[in-house]
């Protein structure tokens, strides 16, 4: 799917610049026409003219947004047709492969890992892309505003990306446990059920229920501490953007009257302000898809270990 992949990427950069056109049209609606139509020098007429190309410029982004999301579909469920290859190599191998894995562990693999592994590609891969042209294009537009403020929201956003790994860090390893711990569970089950004359013949239903108790409590155990973690990213870091964007209103408002307006007019405070909600919002989003890629990435390990198994 390499040329569906390029298109993607194609109509990422559209759709970013589109959103930034919008973000930068707010210095020149509050310094230019808004200011000239007080002052007699624009008119309403001379704001409909420059809104038009402004409208053109979403449109397409939205077009653009669109196009998108419906390659990303074909993507990934192509790639959820690709994958069910693994059948055919599974019946290849040997029978001491399947002495030496449960059953419901190998269904895991077909079930939960693959499932992760298409999340990963049609979602994730994507928003990461998205977000990283994001924030380097919202990056330019906030230097061409100003390069004091940008600097100030660049400090700020080293004490946001220093919360962001922490928290990553603690809810991955645990994303990884849960689903060794969920393929563990699935053989078990499926194991007891199968076999469930044998567990009553030998009177092993006791003991069955304890061994699952076990194997449950691990899985809730891991599943928890991970969504524990990962819940309170996204909180965290939209806290650390809305107080980004107060400190720099502050700064830049007093800028403003300091200076009479010539390092830092009103047009682009606003217009600044709009961009840096535009600069913290992605790096949230990355923080909030690097669990889902920790996830995949430990179904996929999952999937290529079977299909590494020599038949």
């Amino acid at each position: 799917y390499l040329w569906q992949f390029i298109a993607v990427i194609v109509c990422i950069v559209v759709t970013a610049y589109a959103t930034i056109q919008s973000s930068t049209f707010t210095r020149d609606l509050v310094d230019v026409y808004i200011a000239g139509i007080q002052k007699g020098t624009k008119t309403m007429g001379d704001l409909a003219n420059a809104m038009i190309p402004l409208g053109c410029v979403l449109a397409l982004g939205v077009a653009a947004s669109y196009i998108r999301q419906r390659l990303m579909v074909s993507v990934g469920q192509g790639t959820m047709l690709k994958i069910p290859a693994l059948f055919p190599h599974m019946e290849s191998l040997p029978i001491r492969y399947f002495d030496t894995h449960s059953h419901g562990d190998i269904m895991s693999i077909y079930t939960n890992d693959v499932d992760t592994l298409r999340q990963l590609i049609s979602q994730s891969i994507p928003e990461i892309i998205n977000s990283a042209i994001s924030v380097v294009m919202v990056f330019f537009a906030m230097l061409n505003n100003s390069w004091i403020m940008t600097i100030l929201s660049l400090i700020l956003l080293t004490f946001q990306m220093l919360a962001s790994a922490k928290l990553a860090k603690l809810s991955g390893k645990h994303f990884v446990a849960q689903q060794a711990n969920l393929g563990r569970v699935n053989g078990f089950i499926e194991e007891m059920m199968t076999g469930q004359k044998v567990v009553k013949v030998f009177c092993h239903e006791e003991k069955a229920i304890e061994q699952f108790d076990e194997l449950n409590e691990q899985l809730r155990t891991s599943s928890h501490e991970a969504n524990r973690w990962a819940n309170t990213l996204g909180p965290i870091n939209n806290n650390l953007g809305h107080i980004s964007y107060v400190i720099c209103a502050m700064v830049g408002s007093a800028l403003s009257i300091a200076t009479g307006g010539t390092l830092m007019s009103t047009g682009r405070l606003v217009a600044f302000l709009t961009l840096n909600r535009s600069f913290s919002q992605p790096i949230s989003q990355i923080t909030q898809q690097l669990n889902s890629i920790i996830m995949a990435l430990a179904g996929a390990e999952r999937v290529f270990n079977l299909l590494d198994e020599a038949p």
